[in-house]
């Protein structure tokens, strides 16, 4: 099924569905008040397992291709925020030793 999703460029119609959840944003909140809830949708195994494999495509092209920025750390082996926190770090205590301006926008 993955493989002719795949080929096909189309997921099943049977795979399209997901069994939605509300759940409170808040424990007081009225629960029967639409706008205190948020959606948790569960979606099918199959369709988990096809995303699965298209990310894992899509990351390894990407990679491949040499397309992927050097210091993104979201979705890649052996990055994390801790890593980009310490390459913002560096990056703001080598401009403050040459004594130049630094601004964070976040």
């Amino acid at each position: 099924m993955c493989n002719t999703s795949l080929q096909e460029h189309r997921l099943p119609c049977t795979q399209k569905t997901a069994i939605i959840t509300p759940v409170l944003k808040k424990q007081k909140a009225d629960p029967d008040e639409p706008k205190n809830c948020r959606p948790i949708s569960n979606l099918t195994f199959i369709s988990k397992v096809l995303e699965w494999i298209v990310v894992q495509q899509v990351t390894q092209h990407l990679e491949v291709a040499d397309l992927m920025p050097e210091y993104r750390s979201a979705y890649r082996k052996h990055h994390c925020t801790e890593s980009v926190l310490m390459k913002v770090l560096s990056d703001i205590l080598g401009v403050a030793d040459s004594r130049q301006v630094t601004l964070l926008g976040l």
